[in-house]
């Protein structure tokens, strides 16, 4: 099972580029930043951690640009989005960065995406609330044919362009993997649909042997075979043994939670972390 990290990357953290190589001298696998363009001050959507939302949480870059200083540094470390906001994204500006993104790094890159939480945030892209997974879908797929085709149109009901050209392509094939976070049910069968994998949260516990089970049934019940599937469970504990049992279970990634803290406190914590790595 392979270790990374995740972290909000903001102005008082470590830089992504100090911090990537620290990740891979120390033999981590993966590092993935999050997204949220802004937070209204409103503040009216309930955040699900507690009454207080974390100033990271509006003080995080630009994953892309974020994700690009760790891979100018680096040769071997996956660079991943965990999650990226796509419903609240223009497809073809996002699939033209991530493309970009996977081709200087040379295919390092996972493509994580979720639906969102922030009404408020959402609703100032446009987006309603209660259409951001039905327009997170047509966005996944308009971006496969702009991967994918020399020529490449989509027409839905979100996502509307005729034949067009749109370079660079991915350097992997056919595309990065893209994992979709969530723990429901109606999340594992958007992964059956069109998705590689899933990034399920492990703040409440994460039982690796049921949530293995659970997914292998909903992709047969789909047509599809469960080895296609990595699971990258975000908010893993830095607890051997437990993450022992998840990679025997048959956990791909287990991703440990770094603060936004500065340079020296990042390192001291990123060197116990790794302690977990074999």
């Amino acid at each position: 099972m392979h270790i990374g990290a995740m972290i909000f990357a903001t102005d008082y953290s470590i830089r992504t580029d100090e911090l990537a190589i620290a990740m891979e001298e120390r033999g981590f696998e993966s590092l993935l930043l999050p997204e949220h363009t802004h937070i209204p001050a409103s503040r009216k959507s309930a955040w699900a951690g507690g009454p207080d939302l974390p100033k990271d949480y509006w003080h995080t870059h630009d994953p892309f640009v974020g994700l690009a200083y760790a891979a100018a540094v680096t040769k071997t470390l996956k660079l991943g989005t965990g999650i990226c906001l796509l419903a609240q994204r223009d497809p073809i500006v996002t699939a033209k960065s991530v493309a970009s993104l996977d081709m200087m790094s040379g295919g390092r890159v996972i493509f994580g995406i979720g639906g969102g939480w922030n009404v408020e945030e959402m609703e100032d892209h446009g987006v309603q609330y209660k259409n951001r997974f039905a327009q997170m879908r047509e966005n996944v797929l308009a971006m496969k044919a702009l991967w994918t085709q020399e020529e490449a149109s989509f027409h839905g009901d979100f996502v509307n362009f005729d034949d067009c050209w749109a370079y660079p392509k991915p350097a992997q094939d056919p595309h990065p993997p893209i994992i979709l976070g969530g723990e429901t049910d109606y999340t594992l069968r958007r992964i059956v649909e069109y998705g590689d994998g899933w990034l399920p949260r492990a703040r409440h516990g994460f039982d690796a042997a049921e949530n293995m089970a659970r997914l292998a049934r909903m992709a047969e019940e789909g047509g599809r075979d469960p080895a296609e599937f990595s699971v990258s469970v975000f908010g893993a504990p830095d607890d051997k043994a437990m993450l022992d049992s998840w990679a025997e279970a048959g956990v791909t990634r287990a991703l440990l939670t770094l603060p936004s803290e500065p340079r020296d406190d990042a390192l001291r914590r990123l060197d116990r972390y790794a302690a977990v790595i074999d």
